[in-house]
């Protein structure tokens, strides 16, 4: 299905403006709004977040994700944060979810993330569902990543602490609110189908918290295990894989999808969107066709599509091998397929033979076409003449207007 991904804002709990990412299907209208919470000090923005929205939004969930306040670029300081205000934003991002989409049917929350939606699921009336990656059964256990700072914390009120590569600063109001949470009741009094997603080989949140959650939770209750997946999920595949078993597990708990839901998405029209996962992804919406475009991990890519001059050969390839294709047909020549391979290089001018430009460097696409069935050397060159007609090798030739505007 695709997904478009927009930036928004909504009012956190304690009234600064939370930056978030609304993940919508492409194609027809959402079966069903998710809000996503990211790890301790983590953002919308990890790979992780973004791959299992991406996953959902193909299964036709929108998602919310968002930075809690003081973290990515959301406003507020963290020090003046704890576990109990990051539950108190996910409240409020559920209201306004409600208020300008739907309420959220689904939670999701990873890490301490995982936690905070089962501490807030009893304050949202809306979900049906609620799920944790890799998350701790207490969220005391973060303070295991402030060991070598607490004692200064507790003697001076606060510290400076680093973590993962970032220094924020920890009061000792956040180490007194997060010892004083047991989710334990919570978990046994949540009252919503709970799916509990665990790599075994974690050694940030042991997999020990993944027992004591399920044992704590009454049915329907779901154990997967994520093998040897990383705490943070740091691999595209284990992320998508936990995005694509959640919208399944989810989809029984889901409203039905309804036919007259669909939307008819315009089909003589290329929609390009940033997905933000990574620095060049882009997801490519043509009617009911969904795909990717990147670049190459060498230049700071994601390597997760072609890249745009990938897909520029795709369409010339594929437009030369249909106009064989007809021509053949309409001929009753024997072809019995036909495969084109494309490479595209630039090169100095100067060693272009047919080229008009002398000066610099032109592109060069150089095409290569197999022609397969029995046939004669006239009527393979007849049909290497009828390949360079093609409709998109004449648009590459020809003078083309590209009129931009802002939407």
């Amino acid at each position: 299905m695709g997904r478009t991904s927009q930036s928004v804002t909504f009012p956190g709990s304690s009234g600064a403006t939370l930056a978030a990412r609304l993940d919508l299907p492409t194609g027809a209208a959402p079966r069903a709004y998710a809000l996503l919470a990211h790890c301790f000090t983590c953002s919308k923005d990890t790979r992780a977040t973004s791959y299992i929205a991406e996953a959902l939004a193909d299964a036709g969930i929108a998602t919310l994700r968002f930075d809690f306040t003081g973290l990515g670029g959301s406003e507020g300081e963290f020090a003046n944060t704890d576990f109990s205000s990051n539950v108190a934003d996910l409240v409020a991002a559920s209201e306004w979810l409600a208020a300008t989409h739907a309420a959220p049917a689904l939670l999701v929350g990873h890490s301490l993330g995982g936690a905070a939606v089962l501490a807030a699921a009893h304050r949202i009336a809306s979900a049906v569902a609620v799920a944790t990656i890799n998350a701790p059964a207490d969220p005391a256990h973060v303070l295991g990543q402030l060991k070598d700072s607490e004692g200064e914390i507790r003697e001076k009120g606060e510290a400076a602490v680093e973590l993962a590569g970032r220094t924020f600063r920890v009061r000792r109001e956040f180490l007194d609110d997060i010892s004083g949470h047991n989710l334990e009741r919570a978990i046994a009094e949540l009252r919503r189908a709970l799916i509990v997603f665990h790599a075994p080989g974690d050694v940030t949140v042991g997999i020990d918290n993944a027992t004591k959650i399920f044992s704590a939770a009454k049915h329907p209750k779901s154990f997967i295990s994520l093998d040897d997946a990383d705490h943070l999920l740091t691999r595209r595949d284990d992320a998508r894989y936990v995005g694509v078993v959640l919208a399944a597990w989810a989809s029984r708990y889901l409203p039905a999808v309804s036919a007259a839901a669909a939307i008819d998405a315009p089909r003589d029209a290329v929609i390009v969107n940033e997905t933000r996962a990574g620095k060049f992804e882009q997801a490519i919406t043509i009617g009911p066709h969904h795909l990717l475009a990147d670049e190459p991990v060498a230049v700071g890519g994601g390597d997760s599509g072609p890249t745009p001059y990938d897909l520029v050969l795709a369409g010339l390839g594929a437009c030369t091998a249909m106009t064989v294709r007809l021509y053949a047909d309409a001929k009753g020549i024997p072809l019995e397929r036909v495969s084109v391979a494309l490479k595209h290089d630039k090169i100095h001018a100067a060693d272009c033979a047919d080229c008009e430009t002398k000066d610099g460097k032109v592109d060069r696409v150089e095409r290569v076409i197999t022609l397969e069935g029995p046939l004669d050397d006239a009527t393979k060159a007849k049909l290497l003449e009828i390949a360079n007609k093609c409709p998109v090798h004449r648009t590459l030739h020809s003078e083309v207007s590209i009129p931009t505007r802002l939407a």
